[in-house]
């Protein structure tokens, strides 16, 4: 597993005002869009491409597009929902799917509760989006599940990740898939009810439930 911090001062700056409390839920919103598409960026530098003929109002030319078969976006729901935008701004040729995990609040394990992916990965490109990489046991089983279907390229978007969740998905994956993870800030530690710290305060809880701010 390829780990990739996006450290460019627009990011760390965006970051900052995410995470106070006293940012109200429409800069809120319109922070995590811009860092998404800011994250996109980093996370689409190996996306496949393949040379094409276009014609210009001159002459002939030679340019480059997205390779068929298309990209996949992966929301993990229901917080992934809120970088969906993000994503297909910088990519609107890719397809969607969605997959809903929530977190069991006693065990820290993720729970399956929606999947509507295609049966077959063979051959595609996967991003899973999620804000938080906190355990590490909702992204271990979204990964395992596209892998399962053939995906064997996987880039997974978040905002803030935790150590500990990192360490999880590198063990959990090993070398058995080209898997990345790009995000905007590791922090320091989780707490010991699995959530990030240092304080995230209203804004951990607005990373969680996004879609509904």
């Amino acid at each position: 597993m390829q780990l990739h911090v996006a450290d460019h001062p627009l990011i760390r700056h965006k970051v900052t005002v995410l995470r106070d409390k006293e940012t109200k839920s429409p800069t809120f919103r319109l922070l995590v869009d811009e860092l998404v598409t800011l994250l996109a960026y980093e996370a689409t530098r190996q996306v496949r491409v393949e040379e094409c003929e276009v014609e210009t109002p001159l002459t002939v030319t030679t340019g480059t597009k997205i390779a068929d078969p298309a990209p996949l976006i992966v929301p993990i729901l229901r917080a992934g929902l809120g970088m969906l935008d993000g994503m297909t701004r910088l990519i609107p040729s890719a397809e969607v799917g969605f997959l809903g995990l929530k977190r069991d609040e006693e065990t820290l394990e993720a729970i399956t509760y929606a999947n509507r992916l295609p049966d077959d990965l063979t051959g595609r490109q996967v991003f899973l989006i999620d804000p938080m990489l906190a355990t590490g046991g909702s992204l271990v089983m979204a990964i395992e599940y596209v892998l399962q279907r053939g995906a064997t390229d996987v880039t997974c978007v978040c905002l803030l990740a935790a150590p500990e969740g990192i360490d999880h998905v590198r063990e959990a994956i090993g070398d058995r898939a080209d898997v990345s993870v790009v995000v905007a800030q590791v922090d320091e530690k989780l707490n010991e009810v699995g959530y990030i710290v240092p304080g995230l305060g209203d804004a951990g809880d607005r990373l969680y439930g996004i879609v509904d701010h």
